[in-house]
């Protein structure tokens, strides 16, 4: 493989990885309840770079703050969270593009295949910053947070589907492997699903207790936390019969092995919210590991023909 092939997988690889710092980050916005820190879209208080204190508000400033349902007086700390991960959201946005001209330039005549995925990426991510605006206009709807998700998994996805093509390894034929890993991949999909309906509940509960008494967030919650607890263990024991049956073949061990350790940390973080009050920390944490256990299952499904 060439060089300049080397680099190009690198920086597929560095865009995968800010992708997962884009989720942390969107993750810390709702471990702080910051998600109407900047009311307007997309600037913030109608300026490029968020205020500071009330005295650098615009004069017009109730009316953004009227939108808010989650603080109803301004908080630089909470503007200054959700302009961080705008922030990361738009230097995703620019590595991407630097990504979808390069993909054309190096790869439209030799392999279109790379060149319309990086497209794909890139037009992804134009929705994302899209939907992102339709999340705070609609004061953080619970459909389009949870579609805001399942994007988000995409833009995961399709950097490990380029270097898959990019750099093809060997495949092995299992149609049992197979379909236990499409399995797992819809365990998996329907979990967070459940998980970002679940989240949307405490931020109401938190919310109504003035996120405080954290005590008391569990036991308020609906059936949607029973359920995401009890399909919780169905999915990670399909992660784990994958791992177990995975192990055995040499060219599949490095996905499975990740896939058996992330299960792991999913699982405690997963145990010590449920256990322990929902520990803030805990809440992006459980969100990032989650998404990478899908991508894992992802690149592990890539190998299995």
């Amino acid at each position: 493989m060439k060089m300049s092939d080397n680099a190009y997988i690198r920086y597929t690889r560095f865009v995968l990885f800010f992708t997962f710092i884009v989720i942390l980050a969107g993750g810390v916005v709702r471990m702080t309840q910051s998600g109407m820190g900047c009311p307007d879209w997309p600037r913030c208080f109608g300026r490029w770079i968020p205020p500071t204190s009330i005295h650098q508000l615009p004069a017009d400033y109730e009316k953004y703050l009227r939108q808010q349902d989650i603080d109803h007086t301004f908080n630089p700390y909470h503007t200054w969270i959700e302009y961080i991960n705008r922030l990361c959201g738009a230097i995703l946005g620019f590595l991407i593009i630097i990504h979808t001209v390069w993909s054309f330039r190096k790869y439209y005549r030799s392999n279109r295949k790379i060149a319309w995925l990086a497209l794909f990426l890139f037009l992804a991510v134009c929705f994302q910053g899209w939907l992102g605006k339709r999340v705070v206009d609609a004061n953080l709807a619970v459909v389009k947070i949870t579609t805001h998700m399942l994007v988000a998994l995409v833009l995961t996805c399709i950097p490990v589907l380029i270097i898959h093509i990019r750099r093809p390894i060997e495949k092995i034929r299992n149609n049992g492997l197979k379909w236990l890993t499409i399995l797992t991949l819809a365990l998996l999909i329907i979990q967070i699903i459940l998980g970002t309906e679940v989240r949307e509940q405490v931020d109401e509960v938190s919310r109504s207790l003035n996120y405080a008494q954290r005590e008391l967030w569990l036991s308020r919650l609906n059936i949607f936390f029973t359920i995401h607890k009890t399909f919780a263990w169905a999915a990670a024991l399909a992660c784990l019969i994958l791992f177990w049956s995975s192990i055995s073949h040499k060219v599949l061990q490095p996905t499975a092995t990740w896939i058996f350790l992330t299960v792991l940390v999913v699982m405690i973080l997963g145990l010590s919210m449920a256990y322990y009050n929902i520990p803030a920390i805990a809440q992006p944490l459980h969100m990032l590991t989650s998404c990478i256990l899908f991508t894992l299952s992802y690149a592990h499904k890539l190998r299995i023909r």
